[in-house]
């Protein structure tokens, strides 16, 4: 995520003393923005037999979603970043709930796909402009903790977003879900704009040029190339899991969103873990965990049918899965320190094509070979990744 290499400004003359409140909003407003990413995930099997389309097919609203991320965000983030951030934050909700209520009134998957299409333009403008702010409102000697408060809400988003949604369409249907998610949007837009002072965007710089200059590295772009391969390994099962225990595990429709947050819950070890080793070896860490990825994706359809072993599976699936989050970021980062802003606004890229190619191959499996295929096809991604990670080890050895 691209604002965790941010440079953090100064605070603005008009930020009030007491900034908890104004923190707690960001990170809320990280949660929904970025749960509206990837609750679609959980949602997939109920929406794909309302609006009469396979589940392959539904499978790509994701892949639109984490392309459009890919191909608009640095440059929607270049046209909005001058704005005022109480001005930006605010126009930004105010679009995910007007996208969020289209969804939820979508007659087709055609509609549907608008829906996504339109809040992945700013996704990545909030997220390059978040910690930023968190900065700006906190002041100096208090800048990282803010950071870390905002990145809760999102890390929040990413554990828990599928299952959130999921329990939702379980009580009051998938399109109540997207109802809730507009309502929250608004709320947060509202707090934005009554609670929040008036934040100047930081001074444009011109070292574009610079910055660009890591994309001449072979190096920095081995390690975005494989941020491309662990997430397509990562999203070529996860997209269809909701899926996966409904079919082949036999779990309750209205029960499969319990499993998914146990899935979140077990992940946040993951974090926790991914972040502690990735400073010292970062592709070591890389390795480890697709390694630890690639045998709970490939477990989890055989063992489908034992509950206990399924769990085994999917735990050390949760842990890995989530690990690698944060892994790739800051290996990403580490490669291009020269131009830490633009490195890691190439791994959200990476992150999203891998997203969405993951969508596509798991689609095409399910399409071709059935569902049961995905944990072999993802599994088998996991292991070139872990082949390219093993070889620029190798390189860096000799170096």
């Amino acid at each position: 995520m691209s604002s965790s290499a941010a440079t953090l400004a100064a605070p603005s003359d008009h930020a009030p003393a007491r900034t908890g409140p104004q923190i707690f909003i960001m990170a809320v407003a990280g949660f929904v923005i970025v749960t509206t990413e990837f609750l679609i995930v959980g949602l997939l099997p109920a929406l794909a037999r309302d609006l009469n389309v396979s589940i392959a097919l539904a499978g790509q609203v994701v892949t639109l979603f984490a392309f459009t991320v890919m191909l608009f965000g640095p440059t929607m983030t270049a046209k909005l970043a001058h704005l005022d951030r109480k001005k930006l934050f605010t126009f930004i909700l105010a679009v995910f709930a007007a996208s969020n209520i289209l969804a939820a009134l979508a007659t087709n998957i055609w509609v549907l796909g608008v829906a996504r299409f339109i809040p992945a333009l700013l996704l990545p403008v909030f997220w390059a402009t978040a910690s930023e702010t968190a900065g700006q409102l906190a002041g100096p000697g208090k800048s990282g903790k803010a950071v870390s408060q905002i990145y809760l809400g999102i890390s929040a988003a990413l554990v828990f977003g599928v299952p959130l949604g999921t329990l939702a369409a379980d009580s009051v249907g998938w399109r109540g879900s997207f109802w809730i998610l507009a309502a929250l949007s608004s709320l947060i837009g509202v707090l934005m704009h009554v609670c929040m002072p008036a934040l100047p965007a930081s001074p444009v710089t011109s070292d574009g040029v610079k910055q660009t200059a890591i994309l001449k590295q072979p190096r920095f772009l081995a390690h975005v190339l494989l941020s491309v391969l662990a997430f397509t390994a990562m999203f070529t099962a996860y997209t269809y899991l909701a899926d996966t225990l409904e079919t082949l595990a036999g779990i309750p429709a209205n029960q499969v969103g319990w499993w998914l947050m146990g899935f979140g819950a077990v992940g946040l070890i993951g974090n926790h873990l991914g972040g502690v080793m990735v400073d010292r070896k970062p592709l070591g860490a890389t390795v480890l965990f697709l390694v630890i990825l690639g045998a709970g994706m490939l477990a989890a359809v055989p063992l489908a049918a034992e509950r206990p072993w399924l769990i085994v599976s999917l735990v050390a699936w949760g842990i890995a899965y989530t690990a690698l989050f944060p892994i790739c970021q800051v290996r990403v980062m580490q490669a291009g320190a020269k131009a830490q802003a633009f490195a890691a606004t190439m791994n959200i890229s990476a992150a999203n094509a891998g997203i969405g190619l993951g969508a596509i191959l798991g689609g095409l499996g399910i399409r071709h070979f059935g569902l049961a295929s995905l944990g072999m096809i993802s599994t088998l991604i996991a292991a070139v990744a872990v082949v390219v990670a093993l070889l620029m080890m190798r390189g860096q050895r000799r170096r």
